[in-house]
């Protein structure tokens, strides 16, 4: 019996090896989505194991190592399982393992390496994915360049301080207390590029304090994105400016009242003048005739 058990443990080592040899399984990255990943977000990345429909693979697993800068949330099952020879999902020799995974705030842009390891058959192998990284993000610095009292007039200055060109730029003033919007609280400014800067006109009646603004754009990568600014509106910067719009008006009333006014009286007295001139004359063409009836 010693003698037999024996013989099945040498036989099962040598067996071994060849029932490995028989599963094949290979692993690919298919997809990356989006790409570039942005640091702070998620991307999804999609695996082939190819080989699945080997029986002889058994049991088949399948993980990902949460290494810098990717991890999983919270409860989300890493280890996949899946009995070879009995896969039939898609009917193809084939398993598609997808993962969603959050990319670190501070991750450094170009290629990150992730590792993954799969088993079958007694063994275990490990391969290595880059996903690339890129942050497309914009951030922009807004302030309130000047406020016209006379016409109403919020002009709000922004400037794209990222290295990164954005288009369908939009600025937003949501409803809230320290402002009042006549008219459209939405603004399309257009494409901006890095470093440069424009600026957006509002009718708006503004009171002194922060002021909330929603900016909407598209990166390079066509994803439509949105963030939150405040601006502070201090009303004692904008009142009594020398040389602004607001003096502009009273002083053009005035000038044209005073030269309203000098014209009227200079047509009065033109017209004094001639009632006068025609009066004398009057009363000389009737004072010749009786003097010379006298003599």
């Amino acid at each position: 019996m010693k003698k037999e058990g024996l013989i099945l443990i040498i036989l099962g080592l040598f067996l071994m090896p060849l029932v490995a040899a028989n599963c094949e399984l290979d692993v690919s990255m298919i997809n990356q989505d989006p790409y570039p990943a942005i640091p702070g977000d998620y991307v999804k990345v999609v695996f082939q194991i190819d080989g699945v429909e080997n029986s002889e693979c058994g049991i088949v697993g399948f993980e990902i190592k949460e290494n810098y800068p990717f991890s999983l949330d919270p409860g989300i099952t890493n280890r996949i399982t899946i009995n070879a020879g009995t896969y039939s999902r898609t009917y193809s020799s084939f398993y598609l393992a997808t993962y969603k995974l959050r990319v670190s705030d501070n991750a450094l842009e170009g290629n990150n390496p992730i590792e993954v390891t799969y088993s079958g058959s007694g063994l275990e192998l490990l391969e290595e994915f880059d996903i690339y990284i890129e942050d497309t993000r914009a951030d922009f610095e807004v302030h309130i360049k000047n406020y016209d009292y006379s016409t109403k007039t919020l002009t709000l200055e922004i400037l794209n301080t990222e290295d990164v060109d954005v288009e369908a730029l939009t600025i937003e003033i949501p409803k809230q207390d320290k402002i009042t919007i006549k008219g459209a609280n939405k603004k399309v400014i257009g494409d901006l590029d890095s470093n440069e800067y424009t600026t957006a006109d509002f009718e708006a009646i503004p009171s002194n304090g922060e002021i909330e603004l929603n900016i909407l754009y598209t990166d390079s990568i066509n994803v439509r994105r949105e963030l939150t600014k405040k601006v502070t509106f201090d009303s004692s910067y904008f009142e009594g400016r020398n040389g602004s719009k607001t003096s502009v008006p009273w002083v053009w009333i005035i000038v044209v009242l005073a030269v309203v006014g000098w014209f009227f009286w200079r047509r009065h007295k033109k017209n004094k003048e001639k009632k006068k001139r025609l009066a004398d004359h009057h009363i000389v063409h009737h004072e010749e005739p009786s003097k010379r009836r006298k003599k």
